[in-house]
C-alpha cells in the first residue's frame, strides 16, 4: 500500500533539520545538550570556540525548534526542544557508529 508523502512544508522542514545537522558545531551542541542543559559559556568552553560562533549555531538550532531556552537567574540555559530531537540525534549517532564497523 502506498502512503501519501508529507506536505511540501513538512518536507522543507525536514531538509532544513538535516541541513542543520551537517554543521559539526551544531551537531556537537546537540550532543552536549542531549546530556544536560547548558549556557553559552559552558558550550563555548567545552567546544573551544568563540561565543559568536556558538551563538550563531544556537540561533539556527532555535529557529528550527531543535533547542529551546530557559532563564536561570542571569543566565540563559539551552536544552533540547523535546524527546524527538534527542531520539533523532541518538539514531544518527548509532547509524554512524554502525557504518564504522
Amino acid at each position: 500500500m502506498i502512503h501519501r508523502l508529507p506536505s511540501e512544508q513538512v518536507l522543507n522542514r525536514i531538509c532544513q533539520t538535516f541541513g542543520a545537522l551537517q554543521c559539526t558545531t551544531r551537531l556537537q551542541i546537540l550532543l552536549l545538550l542531549q546530556q544536560c542543559p547548558l549556557c553559552v559559556t559552558d558550550i563555548e568552553n567545552m567546544l573551544g570556540q568563540s561565543q559568536s560562533a556558538i551563538s550563531h549555531s544556537l540561533r539556527t538550532l532555535r529557529q528550527l525548534d531543535l533547542v529551546r531556552t530557559k532563564r536561570e537567574g542571569r543566565f540563559t540555559v539551552y536544552h533540547l526542544a523535546d524527546e524527538h530531537v534527542s531520539v533523532l540525534v541518538e539514531m544518527c549517532k548509532q547509524h554512524a557508529k554502525e557504518m564504522e564497523s
